[in-house]
């Protein structure tokens, strides 16, 4: 990963979290913010690692307050994870993600939210989400389930099944009811334009 993916990776996150851009806004959130703070020691971490000079300087640290805010905040999501741009965690707690798992651009999580591993049947393996997917709180995604995109997921659905696109998936098991997708939960994903212009939005 490059320093501008990196770069272009915490300010998407950034972005879907406050709705700004700048460094004012990034170093207030780091200091102070609540789940912004650990997505974005996360992605520090996972850029750091792949470095030789930031992997003996800086990741010793990222890696030591990522840690910390796992167990402060109850989000239990492994470094390496892959996850695309606009990446969005609403609330902390209960939070575990399968480090297999792959999520697409502008995912938003919930708390209590699970993506887990199924070892066995004909569902072995992980999920794989979709980009602008709504994953509401408590749900649970099991198994090597495919989430299309544009998804919204209801709270406390247990989705065992592949979604397709534009789903809106509620209930246990997990039951498509409608076609109108994760519209009007998924926000700011206008981001490229505005990091691209290389000053606050």
């Amino acid at each position: 990963m490059t320093f501008a993916e990196y770069r272009f990776l915490v300010y998407s996150d950034l972005y879907r979290s406050t709705g700004r851009i700048g460094l004012g806004v990034l170093c207030r959130q780091v200091l102070t913010g609540g789940t912004y703070k650990f997505t974005f020691w996360w992605r520090t971490c996972g850029y750091a690692r792949t470095h030789r000079l930031l992997r003996y300087t800086v990741y010793p640290l990222a890696r030591l307050l990522l840690h910390r805010l796992t167990y402060r905040q109850g989000i239990s999501l492994p470094i390496g994870t892959r996850i695309g741009s606009g990446f969005y965690i609403a609330h902390f707690g209960g939070i575990v993600v399968n480090g297999a798992s792959v999520l697409g651009r502008n995912c938003d999580i919930s708390q209590g939210v699970t993506l887990g591993q199924a070892n066995r049947g004909r569902n072995r393996g992980v999920p794989t989400i979709g980009d602008n997917v709504y994953i509401g709180p408590g749900a649970k995604i099991v198994g090597a389930v495919r989430i299309g995109n544009n998804v919204a997921i209801g709270a406390n659905c247990v989705v065992t099944r592949d979604v397709p696109d534009d789903a809106v998936v509620v209930g246990v098991p997990g039951r498509v009811i409608s076609s109108a997708g994760s519209a009007g939960y998924i926000d700011r994903t206008d981001y490229a334009e505005k990091i691209g212009r290389g000053r606050p939005a």
